[in-house]
């Protein structure tokens, strides 16, 4: 593990913010390291003193607030708390839960700061310093093989305290102190907590982090020297993908979690090493790297066989017999719904209700599949049982931290779960309706001819861009392909990828140019249509939107080419709308005009047609009954009324998006 410490950039924290300072530092270069710290996992604190309005000094731990994460801590996210007041509560003989937090926040040295970690008191009644957390991939893969204990006890000697697991806050604390009561605390670098992570400190920041790099280096040594990559398990032949099969499999779990998810299917080496071993089911049911994924991840994962749905089924089942072996009066049973799985010889399913709670499901596994089959490569994964797990995933203080970082009860985001597929989304209309759809939370899998297109959307993880010609029906399969793949599903088409051909009389009309616009403005929305319907029959609240055009209302002189197809596609959706009807897809049709802000209209083009109109260009571009300007952005909200509920009982209609057009009206 390469430690990221830098003299400089640590004398710089230091002299512009002090010791506090320099523990936002030395945390945050924690956070940087996934193998360390996962979505909000591990905590940091500082020992040091606080002066009152009264102008007394009060020794205060710092410590890691809830709801913030090393990789973006700042110093407001370590509330001050009373140190010897976190003693004095180490030192009682029992605590609840409820009563800790309560005490927590009586701690406070500041009201309006964050409630302080859980772990606040065990941090207190640590002697020294600086204190860092994490929940080490290699510490705790070891805890969780065969002869676990045993191994990290070799390994580190003297230098760490191993302790079993138990559960986190008062009672790891008060465990804590009774196993160290007659320690020597300068000669301990650290402690494991097995099954759970790792607890480094000293009196410098440096030396606490540094203890931190080397002691999971030496994990990671050890790991290496016994796992021979030559002999992993061989990786079969993937199996194609099956886009239904995973399409039906998201459709019912969205039904068993109440509401539209996502899902995406993991195929790279790991994850097909896993797909393909001989125990795939048994492991993927075993038990979680760590006992604080269950809240992200729940305890155990689903085992889908080639027709995945009996396997959501069975996970249900499962979830149900083990809330009811482990739960008490006052539990009430969470959903149903598996939060990852292995599709058997496919590779490794994760579901969830929003894009956020995806990426958290997609970062644990990626860190958990590889845990798993280095355990059994090291004499057999031994998570903790299923009893510890349950405690963790049902206790109040978890739960709570999970609800508060849901977004389901945001209105503005109601296409939640739920995965759009836009045509021509790399400019005007198309990207306009991108950035609504995403807006309003769904995800989106933009295709363009446009080579920046898988470019456009980086730093957008709600966007998916791929370069597509929407007139090669192989590019366009292997773009449903993806999509599917990365989210689930499609609930959503917006087919509007076309262009306007240079006007041409009926008379000059080349047969090239008439093939052109019937390919792309009719032929490839009917085609994309069609290998969607069945996607879109296990799709949540389906809808499909075609942009039109004016033309196909008020055609004019010059633009046969254009305007036939696209009366062509109007008819399309009559028809798709009666067809597609029975099965609740809502098909309907806009026809916007005089959208300026597209790459059709350069302002040379304007200053020309509003200059034959006699006009200013913002003249022209007001010229329609509302004496309004019509973007791209007016579009993309007609888009969005459709693609969501709001007009969910409205099929086969065409809508006018141009301000007022005279002829059309």
């Amino acid at each position: 593990m390469k430690s990221l410490w830098s003299d400089e950039d640590a004398a710089q924290r230091l002299a512009e913010g002090g010791e506090l300072a320099l523990r936002v530092y030395t945390s945050r270069l924690l956070g940087q390291n996934p193998d360390l710290v996962l979505h909000g996992g591990g905590n940091t604190s500082l020992k040091g003193l606080s002066v009152t309005v009264f102008g007394e000094s009060v020794e205060t731990l710092y410590v890691k607030g809830s709801g913030w994460d090393l990789k973006t801590i700042e110093a407001a996210g370590f509330p001050p708390v009373d140190l010897n007041y976190l003693q004095r509560l180490g030192k009682l003989n029992e605590l609840s839960d409820t009563q800790m937090m309560r005490e927590l926040r009586l701690a406070l040295l500041d009201p309006t700061a964050p409630t302080p970690s859980v772990e606040a008191i065990l941090h207190a009644l640590i002697p020294h310093r600086y204190v860092d957390h994490t929940h080490t991939d290699a510490v705790v893969t070891l805890s969780n093989s065969e002869g676990g204990a045993a191994r990290l006890a070799e390994l580190f000697g003297n230098e760490v305290l191993i302790l079993p697991y138990t559960m986190p806050g008062f009672v790891l604390a008060k465990q804590v102190a009774e196993a160290t009561a007659d320690t020597d605390w300068t000669k301990l670098r650290g402690i494991v907590l097995l099954n759970h992570g790792l607890f480094t400190f000293a009196e410098d920041a440096k030396d606490s982090y540094n203890a931190m790099i080397e002691l999971v280096t030496r994990a990671e040594d050890f790991i290496a020297g016994q796992v021979d990559d030559s002999a992993t398990e061989s990786v079969i032949p993937l199996r194609p993908f099956d886009r239904l099969a995973f399409a039906e499999l998201r459709y019912e779990a969205g039904k068993v979690f109440g509401s539209a998810v996502l899902a995406s299917l993991d195929t790279g080496v790991d994850s097909l090493r896993f797909a393909a071993h001989k125990a795939a089911g048994q492991l993927v049911a075993s038990g979680p790297l760590t006992p604080d994924h269950t809240i992200h991840t729940k305890p155990f994962g689903a085992v889908f066989p080639q027709s995945p749905v009996a396997g959501l089924r069975s996970f249900c089942s499962d979830y149900s017999d083990y809330f009811g072996v482990h739960a008490h009066p006052e539990h009430r049973c969470l959903d149903l719904m598996p939060r990852f799985g292995v599709w058997i010889e496919r590779g490794i399913v994760r579901f969830a209700p929003s894009l956020k709670r995806l990426k958290i499901v997609e970062d644990i596994v990626a860190h958990t599949i590889p845990a798993i089959l280095t355990g059994e490569r090291l004499g057999g994964w031994r998570p903790l049982p299923r009893t510890d797990l349950f405690d963790v995933e049902y206790w109040e203080l978890e739960q709570a931290k999970l609800k508060s970082t849901s977004t389901a009860a945001d209105p503005s985001r109601e296409l939640e779960g739920k995965v759009a597929l836009v045509t021509g989304g790399a400019s005007g209309i198309g990207y306009a309706t991108v950035l609504r759809l995403v807006a309003a939370g769904a995800v989106v899998c933009a295709l363009d001819l446009d080579e920046s297109t898988e470019t456009l959307f980086t730093g957008l993880p709600s966007v998916l861009g791929i370069r597509c010609d929407v007139t090669d029906s192989k590019q366009v399969d292997s773009a449903i392909d993806a999509c599917v793949s990365q989210f689930g599903g499609i609930d959503i088409v917006v087919s509007n990828a076309g262009f306007f051909p240079s006007s041409q009389s009926l008379a000059e009309l080349g047969d090239e140019e008439l093939a052109r616009s019937l390919a792309l403005n009719l032929t490839a929305h009917t085609r994309l249509l069609k290998l969607c319907i069945p996607l879109l029959k296990l799709g949540f609240d389906p809808a499909v939107v075609f942009i039109g055009s004016k033309n196909v209302l008020a055609p004019g002189p010059g633009a046969a080419a254009y305007s036939a197809a696209k009366a062509g596609l109007a008819q399309v959706a009559r028809i798709a709308a009666l067809e597609l009807g029975g099965q609740g897809i809502r098909v309907n049709t806009l026809h916007p005009d005089a959208v300026y802000d597209t790459a059709l209209w350069t302002d040379e083009l304007l200053d020309a047609r509003a200059s034959a109109y006699g006009m200013s260009v913002e003249d022209y571009k007001r010229k329609n009954v509302l004496r309004t300007e019509v973007t791209s952005a007016d579009v993309a909200e007609a888009i969005f009324l459709f693609a969501g509920t709001r007009l969910g009982k409205t099929t086969g209609s065409q809508i006018p998006v141009d301000g007022g057009n005279d002829r059309v009206i």
